[in-house]
Parts: structure tokens; sequence; C-alpha cells
């Protein structure tokens, strides 16, 4: 009976210590849940005020027409995946659609100057076509975020 006791009493202790140690991994789990969520809602809030920035930017002229769209297109996609699907915002969608061909950065400054040009143009165009509806898009973006 003394045996039976102790075989008892050593898997009521091994059953304690898997709990405890259960328990353990549990509560380490929780605390990165928190620290991920935590760290979502972070940059989530960076995401939503750097698009308040650009679109003040863009809205008091500070920042070119084509380039503050195209940095609020790619914000919102990084934001919220189905952005571009909102109505408020397609018309950074569309700008960024019609310019998508043009070559950036190094390859913009390998063009010839007629080349430059006839882009140029092109940013010009679609101001004159999107300018407004870019304004108010901008405006809705500042009363979301």
């Amino acid at each position: 009976m003394a045996v039976n006791l102790l075989w008892w009493l050593a898997g009521a202790l091994v059953i304690a210590a898997l709990a405890g140690y259960a328990l353990w991994l549990w509560r380490r789990v929780w605390a990165q849940q928190k620290a991920q969520q935590k760290q979502v809602t972070e940059q989530q809030h960076v995401v939503s005020q750097d698009l308040r920035f650009l679109a003040e930017s863009l809205l008091n002229g500070q920042l070119p027409f084509i380039e503050g769209c195209l940095r609020i297109k790619v914000l919102l996609d990084h934001h919220s995946p189905d952005a571009s699907l909102n109505a408020d915002w397609a018309v950074f969608q569309q700008v960024y659609a019609a310019t998508a061909h043009i070559p950036t950065h190094a390859a913009w400054k390998a063009l010839s100057k007629n080349e430059r040009r006839a882009f140029e143009q092109v940013f010009s165009q679609l101001e004159q076509q999107h300018l407004e509806a870019a304004k108010r898009a901008a405006q809705t973006l500042l009363q979301q975020h």
C-alpha cells in the first residue's frame, strides 16, 4: 500500500510539474501576442501619421502632385491591403496606374531631355485631370486618420 501511495504521489508531482510548465508556456505565448498586438498598433499609428503628413503636404502644395499620389497610394496599400478598392481613394490608384510605366530613379536620369519632357507633359495632364479629386481624397484621408 505504501508503494502505491508513493507511485500516486510521484504521478501527482509529475502532473503538477507538467501543468506548471504548460502554464508558464501559455503565459509566454500571451505575452508574445500582447507584444505583437502592441507593435501592430504602433505601426498603424505611424502609417496613419505618415498618411496625414502626406495628405497635408499634397493639399498645401508642398509635395509634387504625382509624387504625393504615388506615396499615398503605396502607404494606403501597406496600411490596408484593400484600400485601393475604396472609392474615396481611387484617384491615387488611377494616378499610380497611369504612371507605372514611367522610369524612376537612375532610369529617369538616363532618359534624354526630350523623353523626360514627354513624361513631364503626361504628369501635367494627369495633374490637370485629377487634382481636384486628389485634393478631395486627401481631405478624406485627413478626416479618417
